[in-house]
């Protein structure tokens, strides 16, 4: 069966390749993909890009994905929409869903259960680790002036499975205007008990986004009492990405979804740091640490068969 992929985010091809579906993929509606192994096969002509606007030029294939449910809709569409959970687990398990289309629902049900393990023992491990203390992790984003901690179910919980503590909890709101000198000075005295601080401003150029960038928006000259940047822990989920003419795309939104387990990963680097591990989707920008930007060259392995997920040593 042929498949083709829609959303402006394609949230499906990073599972269709750990089932090994991309011989099946045929078409995709946007081009703005993160994958190493689609990018070379659409480069190479294998793939080839559709206008989701034509309904007729749908109906060659067998299964249709979308994401935004808002458009109209042909016979065989499939809304495949795993960002709507507010689980990192649950997310994944959407493996099972796509796996059903291409009869490998024993290979959906193998990979989930990896996934599954992996992200439940780091957790556990996490949880030992932080048992005297537990880093105060904040998710925010700047947009017109105005700072947000985040709402999202799913991230908060990936704090609270590394063995950190939302701050969310102990703010009295959720939005802080730089331009308003009180709520200023609120947001300076909540993010001087931030231990962990993961920055997700949206911008068009996430290469030129650094720690300067932040302190500038974040409105302060003294920031000797934040403790996330004197101990160097400011991070941004945009390490993987993938720029295509004018348009970036993040691996956040594909890759992040279908591998929990990477992200959690991640976090309990940040809350808890080695000297060992690499991360896959944070980037530590009071580091300077640079991006990933993918394109075909990086894809080294057979595209027509599976993709084993990435399982992190945990003990």
């Amino acid at each position: 069966m042929d498949l083709c992929v829609a959303c402006s985010y394609v949230k499906t091809l990073q599972f269709a390749q750990l089932l090994g579906m991309l011989g099946s993929l045929k078409g995709i509606t946007s081009d703005s993909v993160t994958s190493e192994c689609v990018l070379k096969l659409y480069e190479g002509g294998e793939l080839t890009t559709v206008n989701k606007s034509q309904l007729e030029e749908l109906t060659q294939f067998g299964a249709h994905f979308i994401s935004h449910t808002d458009q109209p809709e042909a016979c065989n569409f499939a809304n495949f929409i795993p960002s709507a959970e507010d689980n990192p687990l649950q997310k994944a398990e959407w493996i099972k869903f796509l796996g059903a289309f291409a009869n490998l629902e024993g290979r959906a049900n193998q990979v989930y259960h990896s996934i599954k393990q992996n992200y439940l023992c780091l957790s556990n491990a996490a949880a030992n680790k932080t048992k005297a203390f537990k880093p105060i992790v904040a998710w925010m984003g700047y947009y017109n002036d105005v700072w947000s901690f985040t709402q999202d179910t799913h991230k908060l919980k990936f704090v609270e499975d590394a063995g950190g503590e939302n701050v969310d909890e102990s703010v009295n709101k959720i939005t802080y205007n730089t331009s308003n000198a009180d709520d200023l000075e609120q947001l300076h005295a909540i993010l001087c008990s931030v231990d962990v601080l993961i920055d997700e401003t949206t911008i068009l150029d996430p290469t030129a986004y650094n720690q300067s960038v932040f302190l500038e928006n974040i409105g302060v000259e003294d920031h000797s009492c934040f403790s996330f940047l004197s101990n160097q822990s400011l991070w941004r989920f945009d390490k993987r990405l993938h720029n295509n003419n004018s348009t970036t795309t993040l691996d956040w939104f594909d890759g992040a979804i279908s591998q929990p387990q990477l992200v959690l990963g991640d976090l309990i680097e940040a809350c808890s740091p080695t000297t060992n591990y690499t991360t896959t989707f944070f980037r530590n920008i009071a580091k300077g640490e640079e991006i990933v930007s993918v394109d075909a060259s990086m894809c080294n392995r057979d595209t027509s068969t599976p993709m084993d997920p990435t399982i992190i040593p945990c003990s």
